[in-house]
């Protein structure tokens, strides 16, 4: 009764957007980040109780079912076999477990973070980065939970061949935050990955995005750890080849992942705001010609 009491008080929109908003977001996130890599299993354990006390924590599917840490506990793998790859070539997988978000077609150049709430892709991609290929396109926001499975992985056989770090704030990406906070996504700390698909040459794009007390993205093809002190390069070029499912990275809480395609891909079915999808399964599915020449 206590429980469902202390869940309740937290999901209270007023309360939830006072408590995971106007604090010292970055502070807070710096801390987890020290706090979560603390190697002590008692520490730990406590520390998951708590976890669980806000969240549907489950570690059923974790590989390893003991943690020194709770940077070990977020970044935990999955068992063998524990999310099978959509093997359709025409289907691109989710790259990661979470709940779908604003979805659908790009306006123009023009996407929506919440109901009412646009913002433009060259405000979300930074200045360094074209556009174009994803004009009049099709994007997926993807929200993770901090109780999710925090890896990523490709969502077909790829080249990524660039990644852009723009630093930012820490706000919070649930629904409450994003309905309040303008163009949200534009303003937290994010990367962009641009990608070419093996199947057809069509341009993609992840852009995961972190949130208070995510302290740290890791990109594994760059052997790269982005975080609130990186201080550069910026711009990293790469010819890095990935199969479908392979794991690209993680966060090491909680957070967005939005991911772009060109015109011409379509939502695969059932994928829609508010639903959950797990990595591996179909989130859009390809054009059934070649790519368009983006120029």
């Amino acid at each position: 009764m206590k429980l469902l009491t202390l869940q309740r008080l937290v999901q209270h929109e007023d309360l939830n957007f006072l408590l995971t908003n106007r604090v010292p977001r970055i502070a807070l996130t710096r801390f987890m980040g020290w706090f979560s890599q603390i190697r002590s299993p008692l520490l730990c354990r406590l520390s998951i109780a708590v976890w669980r006390l806000f969240t549907d924590l489950d570690l059923s599917e974790a590989k390893q079912q003991r943690f020194t840490s709770l940077h070990d506990c977020f970044t935990r793998e999955l068992k063998d076999g524990a999310r099978p790859i959509d093997a359709d070539p025409a289907v691109l997988a989710s790259p990661c477990d979470a709940i779908v978000g604003a979805c659908g077609p790009v306006a123009g150049t023009t996407v929506f973070q919440a109901k009412g709430f646009p913002y433009q892709l060259r405000e979300l991609f930074g200045p360094s980065q074209d556009t174009s290929p994803f004009h009049d396109g099709q994007y997926v926001t993807l929200r993770l939970t901090s109780a999710m499975y925090h890896r990523f992985h490709a969502p077909a056989d790829a080249e990524v061949q660039h990644v852009t770090y723009l630093t930012g704030d820490t706000w919070n990406v649930n629904p409450i935050a994003l309905q309040r906070v303008e163009r949200l996504f534009c303003r937290n700390e994010r990367a962009v990955l641009r990608m070419t698909l093996a199947e057809g040459g069509h341009p993609l794009a992840l852009v995961p995005v972190a949130a208070i007390l995510v302290a740290s993205l890791r990109l594994h093809f760059v052997n790269l750890l982005l975080h609130l002190r990186y201080r550069g390069p910026n711009e990293i070029s790469c010819r890095a080849a990935c199969r479908k499912g392979d794991e690209l990275g993680w966060f090491q809480h909680g957070s967005t992942i939005i991911v772009f395609a060109p015109p011409g891909f379509t939502l695969a079915d059932g994928v829609a705001p508010g639903t959950r999808i797990r990595m591996g399964q179909a989130l859009m599915r390809l054009p059934a010609g070649p790519a368009a020449d983006p120029a």
